[in-house]
């Protein structure tokens, strides 16, 4: 490996790629070259520490939770004990990747001992809204649950992008459940690398099963730790998408935390039945599967969507049938609703609703054969309840349908572009997704999808139709070699392929890869520019930024194996208005590469791009961009503390 040169490296760190929504300086560079800079979180990926189990040692912790949230009937599947991936913990809980905090503000409050015999006897403690040691059970529980099916989903190990804390050797996602009295939100901070959940009085008038002027605890939703956990996750897969260049880069955010929320019902047998009974099949009429944060919004003094907080059906749920007949013609014959209201949440459920609607479209075809053996040929459910064979087998397609679109959904951000996702662009990565580890499609999962898209009026640029082959992403336009350092020969791991050695080989690997794409001719490939293009071009740009390099193992339905190496590669540029007002316009580009060193796909964002710039400047100057931007000493920024101001827009720290 080549020594780094002094004055390159006073050069690159000056240039370096700012962090996007810095308040401080960003982390130095943790390797530097001449056409290059390799960012802090390269490395941070072999901190990645998960519990690997030993022989003899158990599979699961089984621990009990709220399935929803306490308003709840048991009756109705309130109460599940949930099998949480083995690991020993310390009290609190505390272990690899989670740990508790006991503060409740005012004082700190007894730690749970998850290894405590009586309470490993019963399954932990019983849940309950008055001991704060099942709250600290609870967030622990549902947070290890989601990471598990992320980490499955992926294919590799997720390591938090923050630093670890004082005398931690990996950093851990600290977890407060008693954070913000009197607060009802609750907030990942990556400043922090902690989720801050907040408790407050029920309203006079509150709905359903709550005592009105009792303490509602946001810690006790399944919902919200899920949707919660899920921001931070994205947040570590890809850094930059908490930049909102456009609306839908904050609104996908909310929407795949929604995603993750309502798919994660579907793994609680008891809901699934009884929600699949009282709606004899139809998903569409089974809130308790289709609603999210039902105590949340029954204890405020309003509520968006009946007596949950969102639904998955979104808000084409009372429309979809006459968008549906519509779509073959004008979509906007039925309303458009995809840029129809830019605030992040409204404008996520489009996503989320399209999603949810294709899902519904594949389990009704695999459903609709069970329903006829059970129904004669009619396919006409006779009066009464179901059979319970037939609820049995219902259940079953459900949860594993269910497993499977959110599998799909997780896996289509590796690709995903780097920077100013669109949801157009969201649906070619979720073709690509599924098409890589499934070529075969017999129950149509991508053309469901497609056709939900379209009905809500999204739909991807630069693409000459709606086709599968159409739509998925490519690899290079010009023939490229392998690149013979990044072949999976060469590669050093721990054990396990999706497990990299160590920080030095990941370093090593991007090195690889920034040589690989800054050879000559090849920048512009990958959405970037080179110092001399951009001195002849009068272009402010930053060195181009490896910003992560991971390798994944992925298992499909039939056993098969997919390996690939997945990248980031950014690039800043800064743009000046004519109003003298500056701010950083980021492209570069998402890379996936085979076994043998070999680019499969390109995802690019030009860093050139005009249009992009174009789109980036009206959305920071229109309403709900202002909401999102601040002007500060003539430098257009994200506002700082993005979560918190997504959930409360009217945060004093936002």
């Amino acid at each position: 490996m080549p020594e780094n040169k002094p004055d390159a490296t006073a050069a690159a760190a000056q240039t370096q790629e700012p962090a996007p929504g810095a308040t401080s300086p960003p982390v130095p560079p943790q390797a530097i070259d001449d056409e290059f800079v390799i960012a802090h979180g390269v490395t941070v990926a072999a901190c990645a520490a998960p519990f690997e189990r030993r022989a003899r040692e158990p599979v699961y912790r089984p621990l009990k939770i709220f399935t929803l949230d306490p308003s709840i009937s048991r009756l109705d599947g309130a109460v599940a004990t949930l099998k949480v991936p083995y690991e020993p913990l310390e009290p609190g809980p505390r272990g690899s990747v989670f740990e508790v905090d006991n503060d409740d503000g005012h004082q700190r409050n007894q730690r749970i001992d998850l290894d405590d015999p009586h309470i490993v006897m019963n399954s932990g403690l019983d849940p309950t809204p008055s001991d704060p040691r099942f709250h600290q059970q609870m967030v622990y529980a549902v947070a290890s649950s989601v990471y598990a099916v992320f980490r499955t989903a992926l294919g590799r190990q997720i390591a938090w992008k923050f630093p670890s804390r004082s005398g931690d050797r990996e950093p851990r996602l600290l977890l407060r459940p008693h954070a913000l009295k009197g607060t009802p939100n609750a907030f990942y901070d990556p400043a922090s690398g902690s989720i801050a959940f907040g408790y407050f009085q029920a309203a006079p008038l509150s709905k359903g099963r709550n005592l009105p002027g009792s303490w509602v605890f946001t810690c006790l939703s399944h919902d919200i730790i899920a949707h919660e956990v899920s921001h931070a996750l994205l947040d570590t897969l890809r850094t930059h998408f908490t930049l909102p260049t456009n609306p839908d880069v904050a609104a996908f955010h909310e929407a795949l935390a929604d995603l993750v929320a309502v798919f994660q019902h579907f793994s609680y047998r008891d809901v699934l039945e009884r929600a699949i009974a009282k709606s004899k099949g139809n998903l569409q009429l089974a809130p308790l599967l289709t609603e999210i944060a039902w105590q949340f919004s029954e204890t405020q003094q309003n509520s968006h969507y009946g007596q949950a907080l969102r639904s998955a059906l979104g808000p084409m749920r009372q429309q979809t049938a006459a968008a549906r007949d519509a779509a073959a013609g004008d979509v906007r014959a039925a309303g458009p609703i995809y840029g129809q209201d830019a605030e992040p949440h409204a404008l996520g459920s489009v996503l989320v609703g399209a999603i949810f609607e294709a899902f519904t479209t594949v389990y009704n075809r695999k459903a609709d054969r069970f329903v006829r053996l059970a129904t004669g040929g009619s396919g006409i459910l006779p009066p009464g309840e179901l059979a319970p064979q037939l609820l049995e087998f219902l259940a079953d397609q459900a949860a594993s349908l269910a497993s499977n679109f959110l599998s799909i959904c997780i896996r289509a951000v590796d690709y995903c572009p780097p920077v100013d996702l669109l949801f157009g662009e969201y649906l070619r990565a979720l073709i690509t997704a599924d098409y890589a580890l499934v070529p075969d499609d017999p129950w149509m999962y991508r053309e469901a999808l497609v056709d939900a898209f379209r009905v809500r009026g999204i739909f991807p640029t630069d693409v000459p139709n709606l086709s599968e082959d159409a739509l998925l992403w490519r690899g290079p336009d010009e023939m490229l070699p392998a690149c013979p350092e990044l072949s999976f020969a060469e590669l050093r791991f721990r054990g396990d392929p999706s497990a990299p050695a160590g920080p030095e080989e990941l370093q090593r690997q991007a090195r690889a890869l920034g040589r690989f794409m800054t050879r000559s001719g090849r920048p512009s490939m990958f959405g970037l520019v080179t110092r001399s293009e951009a001195a002849r071009e009068g272009l402010t740009v930053g060195m181009p930024t490896v910003q992560s390099i991971r390798t994944t193992r992925r298992v499909g339905p039939a056993g098969q194996i997919v390996f690939d190496i997945v990248a980031e590669v950014t690039q800043s540029r800064t743009v000046r208005t004519a109003k003298g007002v500056t701010f950083q316009f980021y492209g570069g580009s998402t890379v996936v590469l085979d076994p043998e060193g070999k680019v499969r796909y390109i995802i690019v964002k030009n860093v050139r791009s005009q249009t992009r710039e174009e789109r980036q400047r009206r959305f920071m100057n229109s309403a709900p961009g202002r909401a999102l931007w601040v002007q500060r000493s003539g430098e257009k920024q994200p506002r700082p503390q993005l979560f918190r101001l997504l959930h409360d827009p009217k945060s004093p720290d936002a």
